[in-house]
């Protein structure tokens, strides 16, 4: 059974859905030079098209664009929050004025921004496999003195609708060497996310699975949700806060004292990205669960990541991943806690 279920999770983590589309959006520059080619998405200030003739997603600046034309389907966000979906078109302005984006909503009616107020724009399609993107990564170290290895796998896939969106992520790490027993570490977590009608406003579902044969432990499932705002959303940062409550089942290995526990706290969890048009950007994720159930204790969870994109769909990318009980079981460590480096391939809307 856990045999099929890993295989079933290894083909929605890996698969990537590139089912290619015709390349006709035009793009003009403020320069005059004039592009045809796919146009798939917007983040961080850099419009993410592919062509026909180059390999690879090339990365543009959003800021540098003048004209664009599609008359294919995209999901456009605003920094205000707001949502919209349709093909888009822009308007000819003056060269002191900023450059205008008019969405033609499938109700045929019309909405026209400022481009300066577009922080996300997603392509999307009837077609199911059409709405996903993400990241496979991968990265090995090796030393000849103690014979040490060090393993690490992760996967993101991510699945894009009007005012929602599902994540999967997966992180797998296998470290060994000489003298010392093997070090294993694998979690799954899924999160989903629907924009409310208030600006900036969301409410966040999360769920989890953690292995870690440091802090002894078998399986911990975690489960919650609640309502966060997004304070700050423009093109070169997001941050984003969410306040709910959690419940957490934490099965240790056999030789632990009580073996399984069950925590309902509260829950804290915070997102912060930071994007530069030079193709790098950094993430940091992290929770705090003050249990409710058991005063005093407190689980809390930190990832953070830096990615350079330096060749094509290649990201190199260096990251750090730590958990912590402030009152674990007697006997086992409150924390663990590890970096990783390695390389990573983009795929899908990016």
């Amino acid at each position: 059974m856990k045999a099929h279920a890993a295989i079933l999770l290894l083909i929605l983590l890996l698969s990537s859905p590139l089912l290619a589309r015709e390349k006709d959006d035009t793009l003009i520059m403020k320069n005059g030079d004039r592009l045809t080619c796919e146009v798939k998405g917007l983040e961080g200030g850099v419009l993410y098209v592919s062509f026909d003739y180059i390999l690879s997603t090339q990365s543009v600046q959003w800021s540098k664009v003048a004209k664009l034309e599609s008359r294919h389907l995209y999901i456009v966000k605003t920094e205000k929050g707001l949502v919209y979906t349709g093909r888009l078109s822009t308007i000819e302005t003056s060269a002191d004025r900023p450059v205008e984006l008019k969405i033609i909503e499938a109700s045929t009616e019309e909405v026209t921004l400022s481009t300066k107020q577009v922080v996300d724009m997603s392509s999307t399609s009837d077609n199911f496999w059409r709405r996903f993107n993400g990241e496979i990564g991968f990265g090995l170290n090796y030393s000849k003195g103690n014979n040490s290895t060090q393993f690490n796998f992760n996967s993101q896939t991510e699945y894009l609708r009007e005012r929602w969106s599902a994540q999967a992520n997966l992180a797998s790490s296998l470290a060994s060497s000489t003298g010392t027993s093997r070090s294993t570490r694998n979690q799954l977590t899924l999160t989903g996310g629907h924009l409310l009608r208030w600006n900036n406003y969301f409410y966040q579902g999360f769920g989890g699975f953690l292995q870690s044969s440091e802090q002894q432990i078998d399986l911990q499932s975690s489960l919650g949700g609640g309502v966060g705002r997004y304070f700050k959303n423009t093109n070169h940062m997001r941050i984003g806060l969410v306040g709910g409550f959690a419940w957490q089942n934490t099965r240790y290995q056999p030789a632990v004292p009580s073996p399984t526990q069950n925590v309902i706290g509260a829950l804290v969890y915070g997102e912060i990205q930071m994007f530069r048009f030079n193709k790098t950007n950094l993430a940091v994720t992290g929770s705090v669960i003050p249990a409710l159930s058991d005063p005093g204790r407190v689980h809390a969870s930190l990832n953070a990541a830096y990615y350079l994109k330096f060749w094509g769909n290649l990201t190199w990318n260096v990251s750090f991943y730590g958990n912590w009980d402030n009152q674990p079981p007697f006997g086992v460590p409150g924390s663990d806690y590890g970096t990783s480096v390695g390389l990573s391939w983009t795929y899908g809307l990016r």
